[in-house]
Order: C-alpha cells, then sequence, then structure tokens
C-alpha cells in the first residue's frame, strides 16, 4: 500500500494491529506517525492508553509489556516506538509479539534513515499480521516534480527557477523542503504564483548569486556573472561552499558530455533521457554549443582537481575562495 493509501486508512479508522515503518527518507514515516497518534485515540483516552518509547532507552519486554497491556476506558491501545533505528539490535526480540500481536494494540515502529534488513523474521512477521511500508527517498530526477505537486497541494504554483532554487539549496530532504514551503504558506497569499523573489525574500537564498546560476553562467561563459556570484559565495561562504560548487559542475559537465553523444538531442529528449525538468535540458542544450566534448573531460578532470585540493590535498595554504576563483577561470578558459 503506498503512502496516500496508508493515510486515507488511518483517517477512516481502519487500523492495522502493526505499522513497521523503515527507510531512508523520515518525511512519510513521520507522517504515517502523527497521523496514527492524531487519529488513534480521543484526546481524553491517551493519558491512559498511549506509550511513546525511545529505542535508545528501550528493552524489549517493557515493550512488549506495553503492547499487551489493555485499554482503559477506551477501545485501543496505542504504542509507538520511536527512533527505532536504535533499537535495531534487540528488534528481533519483539519476534514474539509480532508473531502474536494484541487485538486492541497499535503498535507503530518508526525506523528512519535506513532500511531494516528485509530477511529478518521480526520485519517478516510483522508484515504478515500488520503492515510494512518502506519510505525511500526521492530519486533527484523527480524532486522538482515532488516539490511542485507539494506546492500545487498548498494552493499555490511556483516558477520553474524558484523550484529548482529549492530543489538546489534543500536537496532530497524533504522534511526541510516542507518546512521551507510552509512558511511562506504563511506570508504569500493563497493562489499566487511563487518566483524566485519569494524564495530570497522569505526563505533567504538568493535568486541572482547561487550554485544554479553559476553553473548557467558557465554554461554560457559569462565570465563577468560567474566572477560576480564567485565574489559572493567568498564573502558569504554559506551561500556557496566548494563542496557544494564542485559537485554541481560535476552534474552540469556529465549531463552535457551525455547530451552530445545523445542521438535525439531535443529538449523534450534529453529532458527524458537524462530525467531532468525541460527547463533545465534547455540550459544544458545551450551550454553544449559552447563546450565540446574535449573540454568538457578537461573540465572534468580540472573539477577532479579542485575537489582533491579543497581537501587539502596538494594545497598547503590556498583559500577556499582563492580556490574556487582558479576554478572558475579554468573552467571557462
Amino acid at each position: 500500500m503506498d503512502y496516500k493509501g496508508i493515510l486515507q486508512n488511518i483517517k477512516a479508522k481502519n487500523f492495522e494491529k502493526i505499522y513497521f515503518l523503515h527507510g531512508e527518507e523520515a518525511y512519510y514515516i513521520d507522517k504515517i506517525t502523527d497521523a496514527i497518534i492524531e487519529n488513534a485515540l480521543e484526546e481524553h483516552e491517551r493519558d491512559f492508553n498511549q506509550s511513546i518509547i525511545y529505542g535508545k532507552d528501550a528493552d524489549a519486554l517493557s515493550i512488549i509489556s506495553e503492547a499487551k497491556g489493555y485499554p482503559m476506558m477506551a477501545n485501543r491501545r496505542l504504542v509507538v516506538l520511536k527512533e527505532a533505528q536504535y533499537f535495531s539490535k534487540k528488534m528481533e526480540d519483539l519476534l514474539p509479539y509480532f508473531e502474536d500481536p494484541s487485538e486492541q494494540t497499535i503498535f507503530v515502529i518508526n525506523y528512519k534513515y535506513g532500511k531494516y534488513d528485509s530477511r529478518k523474521k521480526a520485519i517478516k512477521a510483522a508484515a504478515k499480521n500488520g503492515l510494512v511500508y518502506r519510505s525511500d527517498k526521492v530519486p533527484e530526477y523527480k524532486l522538482v516534480d515532488w516539490i511542485n505537486n507539494y506546492i500545487k497541494s498548498k494552493g499555490y504554483s511556483i516558477s520553474s527557477k524558484a523550484c529548482m532554487l529549492l530543489a538546489e539549496f534543500l536537496g532530497d530532504d524533504l522534511s526541510k523542503i516542507t518546512n521551507e514551503v510552509d512558511k511562506l504558506e504563511i506570508l504569500v497569499e493563497k493562489g499566487t504564483t511563487i518566483n524566485e523573489v519569494h524564495i530570497e525574500e522569505n526563505i533567504g537564498i538568493s535568486k541572482d548569486y547561487n550554485v544554479f546560476e553559476l553553473g548557467n553562467a558557465i554554461g554560457v561563459r559569462d565570465v563577468l556573472k560567474a566572477n560576480k556570484i564567485v565574489d559572493y559565495f567568498v564573502h558569504n561562504p554559506k551561500a556557496g561552499p566548494m563542496v557544494m560548487v564542485v559537485a554541481n559542475l560535476f552534474t552540469l559537465h556529465s549531463q552535457m558530455m551525455k547530451v552530445h553523444f545523445s542521438k535525439n538531442k531535443s529538449k523534450d529528449a534529453i529532458a527524458k533521457s537524462l530525467r531532468m525538468h525541460p527547463f533545465v535540458a534547455g540550459k544544458i542544450l545551450s551550454a553544449c554549443k559552447i563546450y565540446n566534448p574535449k573540454k568538457i573531460a578537461a573540465n572534468i578532470a580540472i573539477l577532479h582537481e579542485y575537489d582533491l585540493k579543497s581537501k587539502g590535498v596538494d594545497n598547503p595554504s590556498t583559500t577556499p575562495g582563492e580556490l574556487m576563483k582558479e576554478l572558475i577561470f579554468k573552467l571557462m578558459h
């Protein structure tokens, strides 16, 4: 069952006896857990029938005792094992409960930032007598669409550039993305098309001086703009740390190389084959008119060299700002 289906059942009060929630993406795990906590018991029932246990402090016998307990003046009990990743080595000790769970208890395992071994007996028993949900990271090529859909669900639309800015700077941490978007919901009127100005004013990501714009400047060989952005990074290190700059420029050059050797070089075909937004595909195609495969290969070697230098290899004294200026010069000349 998918995330939406699980939430629909929870809100309809159709509960499983066990919810084993695990995976690398914490956002869905927390959302399902919160929905169960909100819907499983009435507020006045929680004092005697709800137990929140944390993995670091837990032991199997106490958990089983809580889960096997009888509800008091309620139809059910709720037991939530939060931060269950810290309980991983003792999880198999819960096997007897997973094999014979209480009919009157909802038992939630909130296991984040990693997958529990699907070969283990505990998770197999949990799947047999309850529900196992694995929460995977959103692939990078789907992140922009995910942000777009989330913002639409809030009653807004968003420009392509603003969406790319959010994806570029907030990464694939969905909790961080939703927190920032929720700030906009407070400050921006419903129905608004969110643009880069909204992002800059309310989230603090510069619409002009960011890694995404640096890639665009290099892609069209705009030396003046690229140097302005680098100078901004030198004076605002958190806006463009060297490791982020190198990683993003490496991705740009890898994409350009793939485009050069693609048979169909239409924007839509490139967007589909490289799994990227058409807006980005158009930028890559423009860059390929300026950088031939030989120069791209040389630039990838330069990026590797400066990645090592930024980590102290063969670089006893050059500052990150100086390294970045050297790097950008070499990439465009």
